[in-house]
């Protein structure tokens, strides 16, 4: 009798295991995620993507914002990727991450993809209404060195896409608008070597709230 109900505790043990194995499993594999906001903006800009990732099944552990100085050299706000990254990787033991970022947000981090050893610690990156290539309109705010840097054919544009735009192992995707206002021309949002996607005609601030917009880079970094 003892041995029948052993038998039958082992097998219940076993059931259970198998059943909360792949959930465990899964938060094993799952990246954490760094959003990165752009011009004239701060991580605020993300909480209606914020909420949407969370509604799917995220932590708030898995999901990180990060406001900085959007008037410097993108260039340095590359190179302060590289702590923010890490802090990242240290606070849940990940050993890679996803970017998603918007706008001008997309060259700090292709920069630190390209010189700050993101290589070796981006999973996926998606650039959402990326100024990739610059745009003719940046030149209404080039007092500011980050505009400076947005302008076509600018010595920080030319550097960042020399040689290999998509770098590395990393999963690259754009979403590009068949309207943007303010990336002209809109072929400037996509990647030699990216998978690029046309949303549309939407509008470029509302690029990051829009909600089919959410889906496909849900789906992109999962």
């Amino acid at each position: 009798m003892r041995r029948f109900v052993r038998t039958a505790i082992a097998t219940v043990l076993v059931a259970t295991a198998a059943l909360v194995a792949p959930s465990a499993a899964q938060a094993a594999v799952r990246n954490p995620v760094l959003f990165v906001h752009g011009l004239s903006s701060s991580a605020s800009t993300w909480n209606t993507w914020i909420n949407k990732f969370k509604a799917d099944g995220y932590q708030s552990s898995e999901l990180y914002t990060w406001s900085y100085d959007w008037k410097q050299s993108n260039a340095t706000t590359g190179a302060k990727l590289i702590d923010k990254v890490q802090d990242v990787l240290d606070a849940t033991g990940a050993t890679k991450i996803d970017i998603v970022a918007h706008s001008m947000g997309a060259l700090s981090s292709r920069w630190y993809i390209k010189n700050g050893g993101g290589t070796a610690t981006v999973d996926d990156f998606v650039s959402v209404a990326g100024v990739n290539h610059g745009t003719d309109v940046s030149w209404f705010c080039s007092f500011y060195q980050s505009c400076k840097e947005m302008v076509r054919g600018s010595s920080f544009l030319d550097s960042l896409n020399s040689g290999d735009e998509t770098p590395g192992n990393v999963n690259y995707a754009t979403l590009w608008s068949t309207c943007d206002a303010l990336i002209n021309p809109d072929s400037s949002a996509k990647l030699d070597g990216a998978v690029n996607t046309s949303v549309g005609c939407k509008g470029h601030t509302g690029m990051n709230d829009d909600s089919s917009n959410y889906i496909k880079v849900r789906d992109f970094i999962a």
